[in-house]
């Protein structure tokens, strides 16, 4: 059953479909809808297509289009924004421009693919730091990737497991997903002993054909416009750019490596293996290379699809709960997080071995709840990681927010590396405080649609914050703040009316009970409790031989020489006050028999 059948049956057919029983038990013993032969379409025999690539143009094309809107933007608004009037005009078309430029870049990363595709998604996805007009024009090329033709892909799955057909008894001709650097198709196992029909339903993701290559010659020429944007003084002072880059492709190389993928998916899977919502998909490792992944074929709502998440009875609202829940854990307790939550890479499911509605107990009505589900990551390609210091800082910025504390905040976000060197702290403190006092309390809708005029007067202010503006961005904070603002994105859409200062008390108060437990932990509770508990032992050791006249004191012969030695000065010093004593009682008694002689 797929995702679009389960949606378009009624709620009283789907639930007939769980009281029947007739899911499938996944490779980790969770039951999932059941897949049937039918649905199969098994792919042709297609001959092997030679694949040819050339480097040809695609260096030129991606300077020329970069160079051309680097000159764009210096000349109108670097140089002629400075003059009075024409300025004027020059600001308020801004937005037009951004969004024609944003259009440009789309249709070139479509029609070059690779890692251009892969850079629009991740600008698409950084709501927090780029314009509007910018994000909504990338947003697109999250669906909008064109697949490749299944003889390159059939090529390369060849060429990395030998006959494919050994491994699977059939393969979907139709891509299920198509994305910047590989293409999933669903497949199907060969059935086991005594079974018939088709085996186990999996998604086996190839990479495009010459990837590898198109990877290295686009970041070749990204490094180029990097070099030309970090000669712009205001980025220079907030941004290594070139840094960044770096980081980028570092990143886009371990998506390209499918066994560290394969590593990511099973981390997460130790994770999640008790967790009564969140699915992680079990990886077939027998069926995988660094060019080709197979993992257990787990379809789901999508998670953007509101209306097809309440058809299936779930709460949107408890959905939203668990994703915050969820990277909460991630990132502040594990260290190491999905970095890719796009709405491609995660589905809700309903749970198919929970009862819904529960059943009533003792005559009373069922309590009104969603229907219990699974929440689905797939795609573990792009992790990132949570240093122990940098975990540290955030645990007392969300600290700091939910006791309002904007010294603790600032000092946080200094730690962080959000601040230049020589930045007024204070000032900054100040405009923290003044920012949280006019955002306390209100929904997450009202925080990503600011009131113009509250903008207008926070500007005028804090102006000489604002044009001095003193910050920078961490090299280390990329991709966790593109996953922060993608998350506060789906969140939003999931429940509108959802209250942020609630999760901000809640998940500040467990990081402050954990500190407060830090501060007194288990190896220091013994350290203090350890001389107690060996004490009565020891003193009875010591009335023991006591009593039976084995007692001894011992000491080395070094210590005895400097034990006499003070005992002499000690004799010495009796026997000077002695005397002292002596000589005063008869100095008193001759000065008592002049004062008064005998008679």
């Amino acid at each position: 059953m797929t995702v679009w059948q389960w949606c378009e049956m009624t709620i009283s057919e789907q639930d007939y479909v769980i009281g029947r029983q007739n899911g499938r038990t996944s490779p980790n013993g969770r039951v999932l809808p059941s897949e049937t032969a039918s649905s199969a379409t098994p792919s042709p025999n297609v001959p092997p297509a030679a694949p040819a690539f050339r480097t040809d143009g695609r260096t030129r094309r991606i300077l020329l289009f970069f160079g051309s809107a680097i000159l764009h933007f210096i000349t109108l608004d670097v140089i002629l924004g400075r003059i009075p009037v024409i300025g004027d005009w020059i600001r308020m078309s801004r937005p037009r421009r951004l969004r024609w430029w944003s259009r440009r870049f789309r249709v070139l990363a479509l029609g070059m693919g690779g890692v251009m595709i892969k850079l629009g998604q991740f600008l698409s996805a950084r709501v927090d730091v780029l314009p509007i007009e910018i994000t909504d024009e990338l947003k697109g090329l999250q669906d909008e990737v064109p697949p490749e033709p299944t003889g390159r892909i059939i090529t390369v799955l060849q060429a990395e497991l030998g006959d494919y057909h050994a491994s699977f008894a059939a393969v979907e001709e139709e891509p299920l997903a198509a994305a910047s650097l590989g293409q999933a198709h669903r497949a199907w196992l060969w059935p086991k002993d005594g079974q018939s029909g088709l085996g186990d339903a999996v998604v086996v993701k190839v990479q495009r054909p010459n990837i590898q290559q198109i990877v290295r010659t686009d970041l070749s020429a990204l490094r180029v416009v990097a070099r030309w944007i970090h000669r712009y003084p205001p980025i220079h002072k907030r941004a290594d750019m070139p840094a960044l880059m770096e980081e980028f492709a570092k990143t886009l190389w371990d998506e390209l490596d499918y066994e560290m993928e394969a590593d990511n998916a099973e981390r997460f899977a130790v994770m999640y293996a008790d967790s009564p919502q969140i699915y992680i998909p079990a990886v077939y490792r027998q069926y995988s290379t660094k060019r080709v992944i197979t993992l257990e074929n787990v379809e789901g709502i999508k998670i953007t699809d509101i209306a097809g998440i309440q058809a299936a009875g779930i709460d949107t609202g408890e959905v939203a709960e668990c994703l915050l829940d969820t990277y909460f854990r991630q990132i502040f307790y594990e260290g190491f997080f999905h970095a890719d939550p796009h709405p491609g890479n995660l589905f809700v499911l309903p749970r198919l071995d929970l009862p819904w509605p529960p059943p009533a107990v003792n005559g009373d009505e069922p309590p009104k709840a969603g229907r219990p589900f699974w929440l689905i990551f797939v795609d573990f390609g792009m992790v990132g990681r949570v240093p122990e210091i940098m975990k540290a800082q955030l645990r007392k910025s969300l600290i700091a927010v939910m006791q309002r504390d904007s010294q603790a905040l600032t000092e946080a976000y200094a730690d962080l590396g959000f601040f230049l060197a020589g930045a007024d702290l204070d000032r900054i403190t100040e405009a923290q405080d003044a920012v949280l006092k006019r955002i306390w309390g209100r929904s997450w809708l009202d925080l990503a649609q600011p009131d113009p005029e509250e903008v207008q007067e926070f500007s005028r202010e804090f102006k000489d914050l604002l044009f001095e503006f003193p910050f920078q961005v961490p090299q280390d904070f990329i991709y966790l703040g593109r996953a922060l603002g993608m998350i506060a994105g789906l969140v939003s859409l999931l429940d509108e009316n959802i209250n942020p200062w609630y999760y901000f008390d809640k998940y500040g108060q467990e990081l402050l009970q954990d500190e407060e437990m830090n501060i007194f932990s288990l190896e220091t509770a013994w350290d203090v409790i350890r001389p107690y508990l060996s004490t009565p032992a020891q003193v009875q050791r010591l009335l023991n031989l006591a009593e039976s006249g084995r007692l001894r004191v011992q000491s080395d012969r070094e210590t005895l020489h400097y034990y006499d030695r003070i005992e002499r000065r000690i004799g010495q010093i009796g026997w000077s006050i002695l005397g002292a004593a002596g000589i005063l009682s008869a100095t008193l008694l001759y000065l008592n028999r002049k004062k008064n002689p005998p008679k």
